[in-house]
């Protein structure tokens, strides 16, 4: 039996060894695809990392389809059942590094434009691609500066579904319509190193801070709200001291995470943790990184639009959500664009033997094309 289109383009995807910030030869197969169709396809490179903006059409609604092409590195591939860029079926999964995150997406999305475009050649609005090789790397060169770009020549997304993997157990039962915003911050406490036998004459900077972390753990940030959960805080990192027993360190490294909802800012949260390092006295220095701020698209004719479509397809009734990790979509969202995320699951994203089901692919198509042509048929 003869692949799909949609399996048979991911598949074509998977094999190329796009690690980040490489996008191998993943977009232009998507021009090559997309150009016949009548879309415009514009390059847009920024210092290594290419990105793709194609359109067809010239009026509103433009709504895009957004991605990425890069995949995180596979580790030891002598760790997987399946050589990780070989892309293989065994028991209805399609094994390979970026099935799941997010090439069967990207196929998904390809198919599903060319059988709208053949069955509604005169559909209304525009339809848009804004792909980047630059999403699980740095995010410096990729989705962002494409978002600049367009926004300096007042070219406009309205709706944008962007196909990060979504679903828990069944493609299509969670739809993210928003995501929490990220701070992140490495905390530097200041001591004096000292021998441990003579504590008097220095000053330990982990026991200074560990009050103060104790607090910061245990603050109540807020209490989320109908769609977002309550702000965590979160460390991943301590380091300090030389690794001998005998020496009190001069400092501490401490680096910790806020995911937070939009019941506060950045700048409430940057507020609130000086206000408690500064309580218990510490000598210390914060450098601060803001990923992504907080977004929520709220009922309206992209997640209706989306949640019709899973129904109809599928019969399931999706759950909205804000969970999870930060997205592309964080770049879009502030220009006014309603986001939704929806892919297939996310069980095995980044992990050896990332697979998806060849029948969600397949879904995940038909999803596409009804969310097309609820939005772009009168």
């Amino acid at each position: 039996m003869s692949d799909s289109q949609t399996l048979a383009l991911a598949k074509a995807f998977i094999a190329q060894p796009s690690v980040t910030p490489d996008d191998a030869d993943c977009q232009p197969m998507m021009k090559a695809r997309l150009a016949p169709l009548g879309f415009n396809c514009e390059d847009m490179q920024f210092e290594e990392v290419i990105n793709l903006w194609a359109r067809k059409g010239t009026q509103a609604p433009v709504v895009c389809f957004a991605g990425h092409t890069d995949v995180v590195p596979t580790g030891n591939t002598a760790h997987w059942t399946f050589p990780p860029f070989e892309p293989t079926i065994h028991e209805g999964q399609l094994y390979g590094r970026g099935a799941a995150d997010m090439k069967g997406s990207l196929a998904a999305m390809i198919v599903a434009t060319e059988r709208f475009v053949k069955n509604h050649p005169d559909h209304k609005g525009s339809i848009a691609y804004l792909i980047t090789a630059d999403e699980e790397g740095p995010a410096h060169n990729g989705t962002v500066k494409v978002i600049e770009t367009l926004q300096a020549r007042q070219e406009h997304i309205d709706m944008c579904i962007v196909g990060e993997p979504s679903s828990t157990d069944k493609c299509g039962d969670v739809i993210k319509n928003g995501r929490r915003g990220s701070l992140g911050a490495v905390l530097t406490v200041k001591g004096i190193q000292g021998h441990v036998a003579y504590p008097h004459l220095a000053r330990n900077p982990i026991h200074k801070a560990a009050p103060a972390l104790a607090e910061l753990a245990e603050e109540q940030w807020d209490h989320g709200n109908e769609f977002f959960p309550a702000t965590s805080f979160q460390i991943s990192n301590i380091n300090g001291g030389t690794g001998a027993t005998n020496v009190i360190p001069g400092d501490l490294e401490v680096v910790f995470n806020f995911r937070f909802s939009t019941e506060l800012t950045d700048d409430d949260l940057k507020r609130r943790t000086h206000e408690i390092l500064d309580r218990h006295g510490l000598d210390y220095h914060i450098e601060w990184k803001l990923s992504g701020q907080p977004f929520l698209t709220d009922h309206g004719p992209l997640v209706d639009a989306a949640v019709h479509a899973i129904q109809e397809v599928t019969g399931i009734n999706t759950e909205l959500s804000t969970a999870g990790g930060t997205s592309d979509g964080r770049f879009i969202a502030p220009t006014g664009a309603q986001v939704v995320e929806l892919g297939p699951v996310n069980a095995t994203i980044h992990k050896v033997d990332e697979n998806v089901s060849v029948e969600d692919l397949e879904t995940l198509t038909d999803m596409y094309e009804k969310i097309l042509e609820l939005l772009l048929l009168d």
